[in-house]
Formats: C-alpha cells, sequence, structure tokens
C-alpha cells in the first residue's frame, strides 16, 4: 500500500506546502508603529493598540517619532508598517505613488491655539509679530497651520515661529517665553488636558469655524462643549469652536492582509466610543481620508469580521482561512487519482504472485530443453529449484482479499514439480505407473 500510495502521498503533500506557503503566506508576528511625540495623544494610542495586538500574539514595537509628516516619510523609506497620519499631510497622488494606503480614520485632531491672556488675540489676524510655537516640521502642524494662515490671507513671516517639541513647549509658554503654541492633537493628550485647565492660558475660538472648512476641505468643524472639561468647575465656560483635521491609520500595502483587519478590529475597540468630539461608532471609518482605504478595510467596514474570527482566535480562524486553498489544491489532485492509485495497487499486490510464475516457466522450459536420457539426471536439480520457490512464496505477505491468488501460485509450483518427477506428461495427463 505505501509503495503503491507513496508517490501520489508526496504530490499531495507537495501541492499542499505550496498552496499553504505561495498562494497565501501566514501573517507575521512583529510590526513595527510609528507614534508621535512624547506626551502626545499618539504615543497613548499606541500603547493601546500594542496591549490589543498582544492578545492575538503580535508584536507591536513603537516608534516615536516628531508627528504626522515624519510619520509619513518614515512609512514611505518602509521604517514603519503602519502609522498614524493626519488628513491633510499628503499631497495629491502621493500616497498611490508611494505605495500607501489607509485602514480608515480614527479621531478628529482639533487644532489648539493656546495663548496667554495677555497676548489679547480675538482674530487671528491679531497674531502679526507674536512669538507663535508651531512645533519641529515634522509633526506636520506648521505645515498645517500656515495653510490656516494663508487662507486667513496671513504672511506667516509676520510671526515670530517656533519650533520647540510639546513639551519644552509647554514649559516656555507657561514661563512667558512665548505668546501662543499650536497643536493639534486629540484631547486625551496629557498636555492639552493641562493647558486647558491652567489659570493665565487659554484657548483661541475659531468663530470663522465653518468658513476654514469650505477653504480647506481635509478640516472640519467641531465645538469644545461648555463644561466638558470640568462640569463642576464651568470649564471651559463657554462653547469654543475649532477646525480640526482627522487622524488616519496609514499603512504600507503590502501589510497582511489578515493583519488590515486585525488593525481594523483593534481600531474599533480603542476609538469606536463616544468622546468629546465624536459620537458612539462614528470612528473609525472609511470616510475622513484622502488616502484609499485598503480593499480589506473596506470589506470590514461593510460586512464586520470574517465569519470565522467571530467565533475564533485570530490565529486558528486564519489558519482555517488559509486551509480552505489547500482543500481545493488537493481536491483537485485527489479526484484524478483516486481513480490511478487502485489499479496501481491491484497491480503492486500480483506483482508479487506473478513474477514467481517466470520461475516456474523457466523450470518448464529446462525440463523441456533436456532430452529424455538426461532428465533423471537433472531432475534433482529442477526439484531443489521448485522448493525454494516454494519456500519463498510461502514468506510471502499478501492481503487476504487476494490469497486466492497465493493459493493458486501453490498448487501450479505442486503441478511443476509432479511433472519434473515424470508422473505428468507434457500436456497435464498422468503417466501410467510401471
Amino acid at each position: 500500500m505505501l509503495v503503491a500510495m507513496g508517490p501520489t502521498l508526496l504530490a499531495v503533500i507537495a501541492v499542499a506546502v505550496l498552496a499553504y506557503l505561495w498562494v497565501d503566506p501566514a501573517p507575521p508576528r512583529k510590526l513595527t508603529m510609528a507614534t508621535g511625540q512624547f506626551n502626545s495623544a499618539y504615543q497613548e494610542f499606541g500603547r493601546q493598540y500594542a496591549a490589543t495586538l498582544a492578545r492575538d500574539e503580535i508584536t507591536l514595537t513603537l516608534e516615536p517619532s516628531l508627528g504626522s509628516q515624519d510619520n509619513l516619510e518614515r512609512l514611505i523609506a518602509g521604517k514603519a508598517d503602519v502609522a498614524f497620519v493626519q488628513s491633510g499631510s499628503t499631497v495629491d497622488g502621493q500616497a498611490e505613488r508611494e505605495g500607501l494606503i489607509s485602514l480608515g480614520s480614527l479621531f478628529t485632531e482639533p487644532v489648539w491655539l493656546f495663548l496667554r491672556e495677555s497676548a489679547k488675540v480675538n482674530h487671528l489676524t491679531e497674531l502679526k509679530g507674536k512669538r507663535i510655537n508651531l512645533g519641529p516640521e515634522g509633526t506636520g502642524v506648521p505645515r498645517l497651520f500656515r495653510q490656516v494662515l494663508d487662507a486667513s490671507g496671513i504672511d506667516p513671516m509676520e510671526l515670530q515661529i517656533g519650533a520647540l517639541e510639546n513639551t519644552p513647549a509647554t514649559m516656555a509658554l507657561l514661563a512667558g517665553s512665548i505668546d501662543g503654541l499650536v497643536f493639534s492633537s486629540a484631547p486625551e493628550a496629557p498636555l492639552i488636558q493641562m493647558l486647558l485647565q491652567t489659570p493665565g492660558i487659554r484657548l483661541f475660538n475659531f468663530t470663522q469655524a465653518d468658513a476654514y472648512t469650505r477653504r480647506l476641505p481635509f478640516l472640519t468643524h467641531v465645538v469644545l462643549p461648555r463644561g466638558i472639561v470640568d462640569l463642576g468647575r464651568d470649564i471651559p465656560s463657554q462653547d469654543y469652536h475649532l477646525i480640526a483635521p482627522t487622524a488616519t491609520l496609514v499603512a504600507r500595502e503590502d501589510l497582511h492582509p489578515a493583519l488590515v483587519g486585525l488593525l481594523v478590529k483593534s481600531a474599533g475597540e480603542i476609538h469606536g466610543k463616544a468622546g468629546w468630539f465624536q459620537q458612539q461608532g462614528q470612528f473609525p471609518s472609511p470616510k475622513y481620508t484622502e488616502i484609499p482605504v485598503a480593499r480589506e478595510a473596506e470589506r470590514y467596514y461593510r460586512d464586520g469580521p470574517p465569519f470565522l474570527q467571530r467565533y475564533m482566535r485570530f490565529w486558528l480562524a486564519n489558519l482555517a482561512e488559509r486551509l480552505w486553498v489547500v482543500v481545493v489544491a488537493l481536491a483537485a489532485l485527489l479526484i484524478p487519482l483516486s481513480k490511478v492509485v487502485p489499479p496501481i495497487y491491484v497491480w503492486r499486490v500480483r506483482s508479487r504472485v506473478y513474477r514467481w510464475y517466470g520461475e516456474l516457466r523457466k523450470v518448464e522450459q529446462e525440463l523441456e530443453a533436456t532430452p529424455s536420457e538426461g532428465r533423471e539426471a537433472a531432475r534433482e536439480g529442477l526439484l531443489l529449484r521448485l522448493e525454494e520457490i516454494e519456500d519463498r512464496v510461502n514468506h510471502i505477505s499478501i492481503p487476504l482479499a487476494y490469497a486466492e491468488e497465493l493459493y493458486r501460485l501453490r498448487s501450479h509450483i505442486n503441478f511443476v514439480r509432479e511433472r519434473v518427477r515424470g508422473t505428468i506428461d507434457m500436456h497435464g495427463r498422468a503417466t501410467p505407473k510401471g
């Protein structure tokens, strides 16, 4: 059975292994995510993604960065698999050219312009001559705020723009070294939470927010409700209108499809709750992003998680989904082979018996070729050969279903023996004694 089916089994195993590895390779167990600056919302959300993915045995390495623009450059250079990128960070067609895909928008990142009370600024045109920190170029905030200034008809050269990172800029604002600073972040960022409650520091109110969103389509108008920070102390004491880009989870297009779905699932757990600027279930979303959304992500948003992942752990469900490819390959191979293997098996079993008929035929041919006067001398040698043949035939292992073939062979050995002894003539008739 093993000899008959061995080549078939090897072919089946080879096809199965090739289908398993080549058609849909297993997803990697390690990913790199570019996050953001120390004490930023990006950094905090990165920790949450790492904890969520760890449940499915995926190790997420977090790489601190300057922010959105730096993250985009890391993705393009292949130094990160996935990263947070702010809407408006790419130019037309850049994402497609660089092989980047969106996994969906995650949350709004309002533009927070914090000013010292003494600055007395109520309109952006009053920022002229002020010391305003926009952060390093890699954060994306300088490019974003320059677009806002340009929409307001303000030349950035009319401001004293600083490039400190978030934490030292906050310290400089509190110390009075600068007049204001600009963040673009989710409200969960610790520095924003602190500044919203710091006496002597006030938030700029974008009263023309709707106009800015018309001029800059990647922005949305959001409202910071009165009392949202601290209801008891009525902080803030009024509604604040803000303009906000959207944070997007961006990946390289070669990211494994199974991991795309897993990341979208994690995004739903982390960003799907109601917040200061969003309703329950509003995020994550395939909307609000200028980067093309991955097909697997669109399918997840439309249909939910794959069927098996609703009832199984990620790796078990992924294995089962990949095995469908193997099953199809095996079926395509086994159906034709199932018609070939049985005849081969029968032939292999019967060949153990039939090969001895050749030996018997040789004995008979020698007997017939021996002259009558020499047969007596040759008879002993032929009988010894027949005994050896019979002894070896008695040690043949054969399935019971084919035992009849074995017993027929043994009777034919005895028939040839009787011919050699001379008790049966060449035509199978008994020879009279005497």
